[in-house]
């Protein structure tokens, strides 16, 4: 731009014939869509704009459409099971409220018929669900976010997600938007250097920004991945081969005695934290305390959303999900940090283990893992960058310390990297 006018050179203008604007249009599209106050507002902005000529188009939706063929005469048996399709398809959209349904009826004591018809229903849904194709979906949207776009279009494309989401462009260590290619490569933006100071007053630190969704102790082998909702500690972490090679079946043993196994000191506890991070937020994670990274174990699971609402939604979500779960010592113990995977994940990276491919095309059998030992180990200092998701997912910490330790969190809260997690009293 010079005196006030674009100039949008040839090579750009091929760029919009081929099919940039499509592309653009798409991002739009899905920036507006995630948000359910701003699509209201930007369905109800078109109606005024379009008229009658957007409630024309209106009716030719996908579930408009679906439900009018329903009212279609036809052979009553081929009706009967697009209604069933149909039914299945809206409770899976719309799963939350059966479980809200069903945790009524639980609440109320009534151990009936309904209740029994609602558990067996939200189970459908969650079966549904997680038969979708996510992975070739998270595969698709991590193409189109590596997708260059013209120079003259990501200053109001990414202005429009930092709206949406709100980021804090102010933060980032690159602020003019031109110089991000694409979504990706604004997704990964780094940070100013002094904008994430470390806290050095406390034991561990929040590794990313994010919100926290659980933490504590944990007891029996079970954690918590929202309230009352609970995962398996052993099948988190699978077998502890990274303690004794021949302990490979842990089938015959209870999740109490997993936990036993880790070999923790009489005078300490095993704890945990979950960190959810947002599409708005910064998206590298960094180690939250000196340790010794030892091990890493990589379950190619599936890629179902870690959003709050469908934690709460399906049992053991962490546990099918694709996740790199590194392993070590720190001062008080054992200690893990794991990457999991969520829809549109396109690739979880780690600086330190550059043979870590995720998101592949390959398919394995259900708890299927791969392991890689470090042949010396490495020493990860505290605030040291790890690693970077392509989009919003998931940190989750296991470690061991002394009894006395302490989170200076709570459930819910917002919280940067670098800032306070736990301490010892």
């Amino acid at each position: 731009m010079t005196g006030g006018t674009l100039y949008i050179s040839a090579q750009d203008l091929r760029m919009v014939h081929d099919q940039a604007w499509l592309f653009s249009m798409l991002l739009v599209a899905v920036i507006v869509g995630g948000m359910r106050t701003t699509r209201r507002g930007f369905l109800r902005t078109l109606h005024v704009c379009a008229g009658e000529l957007w409630g024309k188009v209106c009716v030719l939706a996908p579930h408009h459409v679906i439900a009018s063929t329903l009212n279609v005469k036809m052979p009553s048996s081929v009706r009967r099971q697009m209604k069933t399709a149909h039914r299945h398809v809206v409770r899976m959209l719309i799963g939350k409220r059966a479980l809200l349904g069903s945790r009524r009826l639980a609440s109320k004591g009534k151990h009936s018929h309904s209740a029994k018809h609602g558990k067996k229903r939200l189970n459908k849904t969650v079966t549904l669900y997680r038969k979708m194709p996510l992975k070739a979906m998270s595969r698709l949207w991590g193409r189109f976010n590596e997708l260059e776009l013209p120079i003259f279009l990501r200053r109001p494309l990414l202005s429009l997600y930092i709206w949406m989401f709100g980021c804090r462009l102010d933060e980032a260590e690159v602020e003019d938007l031109r110089h991000y290619r694409n979504l990706g490569e604004f997704f990964r933006r780094q940070l100013k250097p002094d904008v994430r100071p470390i806290d050095d007053n406390y034991v561990l630190t929040s590794p990313s920004d994010g919100k926290i969704l659980h933490y504590g102790r944990v007891e029996n082998g079970i954690l918590e991945q929202v309230k009352g909702v609970t995962y398996s500690l052993r099948g988190f972490l699978g077998p502890q081969t990274w303690r004794d090679a021949k302990s490979t079946n842990i089938n015959h043993i209870s999740d109490t005695e997993y936990q036993e196994e880790l070999g923790m000191q009489p005078d300490h506890d095993l704890f945990h934290c979950i960190i959810y991070l947002a599409p708005g937020d910064y998206h590298r994670f960094h180690s939250p305390t000196n340790w010794v990274l030892h091990h890493r174990r990589h379950f190619p699971g599936e890629l179902l959303s870690v959003n709050p609402g469908i934690a709460r939604w399906i049992q053991g979500l962490f546990n099918f999900n694709e996740r790199a779960v590194y392993t070590g010592t720190w001062d008080h113990g054992f200690f893990s940090m794991c990457a999991v995977g969520a829809t549109n994940v396109g690739s979880i990276k780690i600086y330190c283990d550059e043979d870590l491919k995720t998101n592949t095309r390959s398919k394995y059998p259900e708890g299927a893992y791969f392991d890689k030992v470090f042949q010396s180990s490495i020493q990860v200092a505290k605030g040291s960058m790890f690693g970077e998701f392509n989009l919003g997912s998931t940190i989750v910490l296991i470690f061991e310390a002394p009894k006395g330790f302490q989170f200076k969190v709570h459930d819910g809260q917002k919280i940067r990297f670098g800032q306070a997690l736990g301490t010892l009293s």
